[in-house]
């Protein structure tokens, strides 16, 4: 039988938090949580916690919040703290190899994604714009490279025709802190080996921006569709309509050829707003204009200025 371990927990976001609480189930025992400095969120510009610092305080945990790690003060905080290893989820600093080493057993990361495909900031809506036909979870003993280390333990999800980015999120937190607490487990009793990744494999998953949310009216009607999945709930793919920005949050492909333009409004009717792309239709069927709330085209043409606004003929930039 595994003994359990002292365990420190970097984190930061929901997926994150996630997996500490399976931690915090678990028999190991979190003796610290590291999350990133509170910041002004929201239109009020108030100070919020991220969601681990929150789920730790509600246990008693103590809470560490440096802006870095390669201090060596910062360093020798960590050390105190005598833990076994450290599982880090989505935090946001870089540690730097002699914060690798200070644990017993190192350091390990749960990441949202088959290493080595999509190392980086983004993979989960990556593979989703890609079009990959699954996602899943790597747990890696962690190096000084970006997502390069060894790897420990794998787990497999589909990804349906209808995931988007804020869906297989949340697939992929509850499967890594499943993942997680047997990985640990595992390792608690020297049952386990890592798997070096073939470099040669890899993709990078580049941060996502507000600015490549803007549609590209003249990519093919199936990216455009894999793009609107992939940035619900963030950053929203959207486009311009006269002087308004218009988030697309849902959109159907249409397999039809046109002799419109790309970005041209072909129809809008209770089904959706039909728009002409670069290869094929899109269906727009869930919108949300500036200061409103999303909704879908239906509700949205009830109003005679919508019906305006997405007259035949109108053209997205």
């Amino acid at each position: 039988m595994s003994r359990s371990l002292n365990v420190i927990f970097a984190g930061t976001p929901d997926f994150a938090a996630s997996s500490l609480q399976a931690l915090l189930d678990s028999k190991h025992n979190v003796v610290a949580v590291y999350t990133q400095p509170d910041r002004q969120s929201g239109r009020g510009k108030k100070i919020s916690m991220s969601p681990v610092k929150e789920l730790a305080l509600q246990h008693d945990i103590p809470v560490e919040q440096p802006t870095s790690l390669k201090a060596e003060e910062a360093q020798q905080q960590l050390a105190s703290y005598n833990a076994d290893i450290m599982v880090v989820v989505a935090y946001g600093l870089l540690l730097p190899q002699t914060v690798l080493d200070i644990p017993r057993l190192g350091c390990i990361n749960v990441h949202g994604s088959l290493l080595p495909r999509w190392r980086g900031a983004a993979p989960i809506q990556r593979a989703i714009e890609a079009g990959d036909s699954e996602s899943g979870i790597t747990i890696m003993q962690m190096e000084a490279g970006l997502d390069t280390g060894p790897m420990i333990s794998k787990a497999v999800t589909p990804i349906t025709a209808d995931d988007t980015g804020a869906s297989l999120h949340d697939k992929l937190a509850a499967q890594g802190a499943t993942l997680l607490v047997s990985t640990m487990d595992n390792i608690a009793s020297d049952n386990f080996s890592a798997e070096s990744q073939d470099d040669s494999l890899a993709t990078y998953a580049h941060k996502l921006s507000k600015q490549e949310a803007f549609i590209d009216w003249n990519q093919s009607a199936h990216q455009i569709e894999r793009t609107v999945r992939a940035f619900n709930s963030w950053p929203v793919a959207q486009s311009k309509l006269e002087d308004k920005v218009i988030r697309v949050w849902a959109s159907e492909v249409v397999e039809a050829e046109s002799s419109q333009s790309a970005g041209t409004i072909i129809s809008a009717d209770k089904s959706g707003v039909l728009v002409a792309c670069g290869e094929n239709h899109l269906l727009l069927t869930e919108l949300q204009l500036p200061g409103s709330r999303k909704m879908s085209v239906k509700d949205l043409l009830n109003a005679p200025k919508n019906q305006e606004l997405l007259a035949n003929g109108a053209q997205f930039s």
